[in-house]
């Protein structure tokens, strides 16, 4: 998962669309959510005489395809240059920005531009794990808080709360039957894979934080609403409850479903990219974890007032979102190494209008400063 998030958003920034290109392979994962439910849901004893063990088993085959897609997959230019394998790298550079040849001007100053990223990276020396909490100009705790943050606060949206346990939630707080309480889960999976299309049109169009801040306030909303329609105890109230839930998973598309998968790889430096990509994962499993673990109970305990907390969450997700997180799209990975520079509790968030703290393609001063150095050196 990891590596996933890596892969286009970063390893292949040279791409116009990275978001998209994330947000794309996140649909195809959410098909494989589909999928997998539907599956496991066909062996329920309720509507089959089927093992249940066929549902699990069957995912098997389409991880098997994908260990062949992976096998074909290019090294990324960055991770070639990086290991000496120069002409490799350009090859690749050629291809991403859709030219024939090598030599062509837009290869060569992208080369240049990972060469002189490559030497500020390994200017530090071997990595150490001190630097993920280092602050100063580069603000690498910043880094780490955020790609931590955004995964925690996706999964106290209660995303998972949906996803996971939709079943529960429409039969224990809804008061449906359980027949319709599963067909109304496959079909919230449907509506949360056909949510995960807008971000396709959007992402890279009006950036992260308008679409995290956006999702928020609709997640709050529909929550609220949920909560009122609740609290009635009508049967009619209850089916207005559940098409809440269904808009809950269309705002859950446009921007906190695919943008925390995407973010930690846009927001980390290069040198300390792939593990901030891991603490991002893991943050978000080990959210997932508590949130599908406390749900039933407090389902159990306080019903429909589980909404609340997590309506309360979603509306405090805005200021923080508007207060600490950079916009990083048409961003390069060169360019992120400065977006802390303006210092300050919010790392000049807060001053910069729309979050942009740093100009894009801002390594482009820096090649040229090299090659002003070389040219000082002479022959």
């Amino acid at each position: 998962m990891a590596v996933l998030n890596m892969y286009p958003s970063g390893d292949l920034d040279e791409l116009d669309d990275p978001g998209s290109v994330v947000c794309r392979a996140y649909r195809h994962r959410h098909f494989g959510d589909v999928r997998r439910s539907s599956a496991g849901d066909a062996c329920l004893p309720e509507f089959c005489d089927y093992d249940h063990r066929f549902g699990d088993c069957f995912q098997a085959v389409f991880a098997f395809l994908l260990l062949l897609q992976v096998a074909v997959l290019p090294d990324s230019p960055r991770w070639l240059v990086a290991h000496g394998r120069n002409e490799e790298g350009a090859r690749i550079l050629a291809q991403l920005e859709g030219h024939d040849s090598m030599d062509h001007p837009d290869v060569v100053e992208k080369l240049k531009e990972i060469e002189v990223s490559l030497e500020q990276e390994s200017a530090g020396g071997p990595f150490r794990y001190a630097e993920l909490i280092q602050g100063g100009p580069l603000g690498n705790l910043r880094r780490m808080c955020l790609c931590a943050g955004v995964n925690i606060m996706q999964q106290f949206t209660g995303a998972n709360m949906i996803n996971y346990l939709a079943p529960v939630v429409y039969q224990n707080t809804m008061g449906l039957s359980r027949n319709l309480s599963l067909i109304l889960g496959g079909c919230t999976a449907v509506t949360f894979m056909f949510a995960s299309f807008i971000p396709l049109w959007t992402i890279d169009r009006y950036g992260r934080r308008v679409l995290l801040m956006i999702s928020s306030a609709g997640l709050s909303v529909c929550f609220i609403l949920t909560a009122v329609l609740l609290s009635t105890d009508s049967k009619s109230a209850a089916y207005g409850a559940t098409a809440m839930v269904f808009l809950f998973q269309i705002f859950l598309g446009v921007g906190f479903l695919p943008i925390p998968w995407l973010y930690p790889a846009e927001i980390s430096t290069t040198r300390i990219r792939a593990r901030g990509s891991s603490i991002s994962s893991l943050s978000n499993w080990i959210s997932t974890f508590i949130v599908v673990q406390i749900t039933p109970p407090a389902i159990a305990n306080i019903g429909w007032r589980v909404f609340v907390i997590f309506a309360i969450f979603n509306a405090l997700w805005i200021p923080i979102v508007y207060v600490f997180f950079p916009e990083t799209k048409g961003l390069e990975l060169e360019d992120v190494d400065h977006i802390f520079e303006k210092g300050g509790i919010t790392g000049g968030v807060w001053g910069s209008k729309g979050g942009r703290t740093v100009e894009r393609r801002r390594i482009v001063w820096d090649v040229i400063a090299r090659e002003d150095e070389m040219k000082q050196l002479g022959p």
